[in-house]
């Protein structure tokens, strides 16, 4: 284990688009400012919207989870792609979002 853990998170406080997403509590992590779960279910909330070709998109607009403190975050985007379920278009509901992952604070 590393004892410097900077690796794991940094605010970009220059940022025009900061803060882009609300309710975060801790130091505002923008590593993951483009959510490597994109791709796969999450517990994080978002919405399906369908594209101008037809094409399921999950919207994460609404998810703070990779952004809520370093250490937290990393974390739990660690967790989550030890075992990546790959989303296949569907809406987001309570039984098809696997659970959290142990030691995966959000």
């Amino acid at each position: 284990m590393a004892k410097n853990e900077a690796y794991k998170g940094f605010t970009n406080s220059e940022c025009p688009y900061m803060p882009c997403h609300e309710g975060v509590e801790r130091a505002f992590n923008c590593l993951f400012c483009y959510c490597p779960l994109n791709a796969y279910l999450c517990p994080g909330p978002y919405r399906v919207v369908t594209d101008r070709n037809g094409i399921k998109r999950k919207d994460c607009s609404a998810c703070n989870l990779p952004h809520n403190g370093y250490h937290q975050s990393w974390g739990f985007i660690q967790k989550w792609l030890k075992k990546p379920v790959i989303w296949q278009g569907e809406e987001q509901r309570r039984s098809n979002s696997p659970s959290l992952p142990e030691d995966a604070e959000p």
